[in-house]
């Protein structure tokens, strides 16, 4: 058996952490928007619907 340490990964900096969850939160905000709008909804559903 090989006892020896392995190496740790690098943490990601603390900026790109940052970065990564503005992104995320920044697609959540677009979407729930998209959500808002009847027109958007409306072509969503019809396009769901030509599907059947």
């Amino acid at each position: 058996m090989d006892d020896a340490p392995r190496p740790t990964p690098p943490a990601l900096p603390r900026a790109l952490r940052w970065l990564g969850w503005a992104v995320a939160l920044l697609l959540c905000l677009l979407v729930f928007g998209m959500y808002t709008a009847p027109g958007f909804m409306v072509m969503l559903a019809d396009q769901i619907w030509a599907c059947f």
